[in-house]
Order: C-alpha cells, then sequence, then structure tokens
C-alpha cells in the first residue's frame, strides 16, 4: 500500500470510526490467493500459514474465502 493510500485509509477511518465503502473490496470476481485467504482468516503470513491456505483453496476452491467472510 502507498503512503498516500494509507494515509487516506486511516484518516477516513478516523473521521467516521469505520472503513469507508470505497476503500473495501471482497475480490469477489477475482481467484482469491493464498496471501488473501491468510489475511481473511486473521493469521499472520507465514510459511506454515500459506501453505495451509494453498490446500485450502485447493479442496475447497473460491468457498475456502467465503467461509471466512461474513
Amino acid at each position: 500500500m502507498s503512503e498516500e493510500s494509507e494515509s487516506l485509509s486511516v484518516s477516513a477511518r478516523d473521521v467516521r470510526g469505520v472503513t469507508p465503502d470505497r476503500l473495501l473490496h471482497t475480490g469477489g470476481n477475482d481467484q482469491p490467493t493464498a496471501e488473501d485467504l491468510v489475511l481473511a482468516s486473521g493469521r499472520d503470513l507465514t510459511p506454515e500459514s500459506l501453505e495451509w491456505a494453498r490446500r485450502r483453496l485447493s479442496e475447497e476452491g473460491r468457498s475456502a474465502m467465503d467461509k471466512r467472510l461474513p
């Protein structure tokens, strides 16, 4: 994330208390990556968590991400 977009996100959250919709996306039209799945599950990006995510995506496809998002 660039410093400009990061400061925009932070200042937008500070003003409203929540992240505005225009700064959020789920990637619903794209295939999620292992990194996406790890972050959506609240885990740290480690070699082990990335391998876990690769297995989930291989076994479950897009639904692996959908199961972990509200």
